[in-house]
């Protein structure tokens, strides 16, 4: 009852809440045309082999023009995936192919459209520094935030 209140409060001022695992290692996050993800934060249990994400972008451009993904890596290498990702084009959907620093990526998304992606954690490690990001140009400035995994 306490937890609902919060929850009720903290969205009425407008405080961007965490993304939980509905199924403990499942989350759902959307993208919009305002080049914002609905949160700042997934957090996941360090007990997920795997993780799912399903992105939606609830706007109406199309990929080509604001198209969105999520991008699973360290903080240390955000601006370089990001920058590699660029150079890959959106056939590669911005991730540069085979590349290591990322956990995992989805395709590129439009207006109206969503995708389910799903990564192993293996490499990965309790507590460790990562972050997620959409990869189109230009948008991971905005479009990031911390994925905790613990």
């Amino acid at each position: 009852m306490l937890t609902n209140r919060l929850l009720l409060l903290a969205t009425l001022a407008g405080l961007p809440l965490a993304s939980q695992a509905s199924s403990d290692c499942s989350v759902a996050l959307e993208g919009s045309d305002a080049m914002r993800f609905s949160t700042n934060l997934i957090s996941v249990p360090a007990s997920c082999h795997q993780v799912t994400i399903t992105l939606t972008h609830p706007g109406t451009l199309p990929a080509k023009v604001m198209g969105h993904n999520i991008v699973i890596t360290d903080r240390e290498n955000l601006q370089a995936v990001a920058n590699d990702g660029l150079k890959a084009g959106f056939d590669n959907h911005y991730i540069k192919p085979g590349d290591e620093r990322v956990y995992g990526a989805s395709k590129v998304i439009g207006g109206g459209e969503s995708t389910t992606m799903t990564f192993n954690t293996g490499k990965m490690k309790a507590g460790g520094d990562y972050v997620f990001l959409c990869s189109f140009p230009g948008h991971w400035a905005m479009m990031q935030g911390t994925f905790e995994f613990k």
